[in-house]
C-alpha cells in the first residue's frame, strides 16, 4: 500500500505544479491586459465609465478562473499530502480563494447589472428621440 502512495505522489506532484503554472498564466496575461487597456483608457478617456467597467468584468472573469484552477490543484494537493498540518494549511487556503472567488462574482453580477441598466436608459431614450423624430 506505501508503494502505491509513492506512485500517486510521484504521478499527482507535476501535475498539481502544471495545474499551478496553468493558473499563474490565466491571471498574469488578465493582468498585464488590465494594465495595458486602463493605461489606454487613461490617455483616451471614458466619459461614462461605460469601458472602465467592462474591462474590470472582463478581468473578473479571468480571475475567477485563476482561481478555480489555483482550487483545483490545491483539492488534488490534498490527496497524496495527508498530514494535518497541510490539510489545515489547504483548507485555508481553500476558504480564502473560495471568499475571494464569491466577492469577485458578487461584484462581476453588480457590473453587469448597471452595465443592463444602462444599455435600457440608452434604448429607450433612442426610442424616445425615435418617436419625437416623426
Amino acid at each position: 500500500m506505501f508503494e502505491l502512495h509513492e506512485v500517486l505522489v510521484t504521478i499527482t506532484e507535476p501535475i498539481v505544479t502544471l495545474i499551478e503554472f496553468m493558473a499563474l498564466i490565466l491571471i498574469t496575461l488578465a493582468t498585464v491586459k488590465l494594465f495595458l487597456q486602463g493605461l489606454w483608457l487613461l490617455i483616451r478617456g471614458d466619459a461614462d465609465g461605460d469601458q472602465r467597467r467592462s474591462i474590470w468584468l472582463e478581468y473578473g472573469r479571468w480571475l475567477v478562473a485563476g482561481l478555480s484552477v489555483q482550487l483545483a490543484a490545491d483539492i488534488l494537493e490534498s490527496a497524496i499530502y495527508t498530514s494535518w498540518d497541510s490539510i489545515g494549511q489547504l483548507a485555508a487556503i481553500a476558504v480564502i480563494r473560495t471568499f475571494l472567488n464569491y466577492f469577485l462574482e458578487k461584484d462581476i453580477a453588480e457590473i453587469r447589472e448597471r452595465q443592463q441598466r444602462v444599455r435600457e436608459r440608452r434604448e429607450s431614450k433612442t426610442a424616445d428621440n425615435t418617436l419625437e423624430v416623426r
